[in-house]
């Protein structure tokens, strides 16, 4: 006899299963649909390879008090006549030190968190695709001591030129978390998600992304991951960047806000 956690992990897969026929199903469709008549199709240039920036921010202040943080993220992507690949990870760390009147030192860590992607996309036709990300998330503070989410996904380019492009995504997604102090848990959610860019001509760049994950099984446990920038070139490599970084968890750690805000400062270096 199974038992109900037997069931419920079977029924997890079972709909995993679906949502990937569903998805592979769909997308060939909509490709063939899309074929133009004409065989004799023009080749294309091959895109520029690789785009990679490094920002890194520092924070420092010394006296009655002493702070430190710092930042750091690198982000890369390579694009293919029918392929694209994304990269990216980040990392930072801040403590706050108070001297007490008897002339003691309390060190308070005030971050300390590491994050990784990974998304591969595969275009059917000029806007259509199909793809598969992997991140990896920990931060100390949240008392997260791993998430990591497989997500297979299927995008579509709403806007897709030279200097902008918008792009929505939905797929099932496979969530593996653990808290400090908890034990790990594993369920199948459904992920749906936009990318927005856009470049100014003087190379001055505006982006947002929004990813909301439920878990299939009870909707109002979520997780909500949200980006805001804007970067300014000082010269042909370097740029100063703000970015606005939102997660929202809707089931934290017992004891820990739902919200996580960090609004990041930086000096980007362009190759």
């Amino acid at each position: 006899m199974l038992t109900a956690e037997s069931k419920s992990k079977t029924l997890q897969v079972v709909l995993f299963a679906m949502c990937l026929v569903l998805l592979t199903g769909s997308l060939t469709a909509l490709a063939d649909d899309a074929k133009p008549d004409d065989k004799k199709v023009e080749a294309k240039p091959e895109p520029k390879k690789w785009e990679s920036v490094v920002t890194a921010g520092v924070t420092l202040t010394r006296g009655n008090s002493e702070n430190f943080l710092a930042t750091i993220a690198i982000g890369t992507k390579r694009k293919w006549t029918e392929d694209e690949l994304l990269l990216g990870a980040s990392a930072g760390y801040g403590d706050n030190t108070t001297k007490q009147s008897d002339g003691t030192k309390v060190e308070t860590v005030t971050d300390s968190y590491a994050r990784a992607y990974a998304q591969w996309n595969h275009l059917f036709t000029e806007k259509i695709y199909a793809g598969l990300r992997v991140t990896g998330d920990h931060d100390d503070l949240a008392d997260l001591a791993y998430r990591i989410t497989v997500s297979p996904l299927a995008g579509y380019y709403f806007i897709k030129e030279t200097n902008t492009f918008l792009a929505g995504e939905i797929g099932p997604s496979y969530v593996n978390e653990k808290y400090f102090n908890q034990s790990a848990d594993d369920y199948i959610g459904l992920r749906l998600a936009e990318r927005f860019e856009y470049k100014f001509i003087g190379g001055s760049k505006v982006w947002e992304s929004v990813e909301y994950i439920p878990k299939i099984e009870d909707f109002g446990n979520f997780l909500i991951n949200a980006e805001i920038g804007i970067s300014a070139p000082i010269n042909k490599g370097l740029s100063v960047s703000l970015v606005l970084q939102d997660t929202y968890k809707s089931v934290p750690a017992p004891g820990k806000e739902k919200n996580d805000l960090k609004l990041i400062a930086g000096l980007s270096y362009n190759f």
